[in-house]
């Protein structure tokens, strides 16, 4: 891993109307819309599925490394996530993540260590962490 903080930049363009380019050095550009239950299309991956997607990454990544740490000998890991969008003091936001998740160990693994490995994972993984955190708007307002 390399010294901290890490700094991750994404560039994004926009019209009136249509998606949303999202770029990112050394990645494939990535098309995004609003969802259909805010009147998008509903056929693009939406700021909140990427989020909810973001989510599920994590916990996946999280786990690799917790188990490669724990000596746990495992297949394969599938999850669903589902994140809930709800209106609270007046504000949209999300209010619950659900991870579920299906793990696959080689014979002979303990299921109670597996089981730890799973809960450490959902514990620290850093996206799930940072969903609490303090926000700043820097903005910069030009005319045409």
């Amino acid at each position: 891993m390399q010294g901290l903080p890490h700094i991750y930049k994404v560039t994004a363009g926009g019209r009136a109307e249509g998606s949303v380019s999202l770029a990112t050095p050394n990645v494939a550009p990535l098309e995004s819309a609003a969802p259909a239950e805010f009147g998008g299309p509903g056929t693009s991956w939406s700021p909140e599925t990427l989020l909810v997607g973001a989510v599920a990454a994590c916990f996946i990544l999280t786990f690799r490394a917790v188990a490669r740490a724990s000596g746990i000998a495992w297949r394969s890991l599938g999850c669903d996530v589902e994140g809930r969008l709800e209106r609270q003091a007046g504000v949209l936001r999300f209010t619950e993540f659900v991870v579920r998740a299906r793990l696959t160990v080689e014979p002979g693994t303990s299921e109670e260590k597996a089981r730890g490995a799973l809960e450490k994972a959902e514990k620290s993984c850093l996206v799930s962490n940072s969903l609490a955190a303090a926000r700043r708007l820097e903005a910069q307002v030009a005319t045409a």
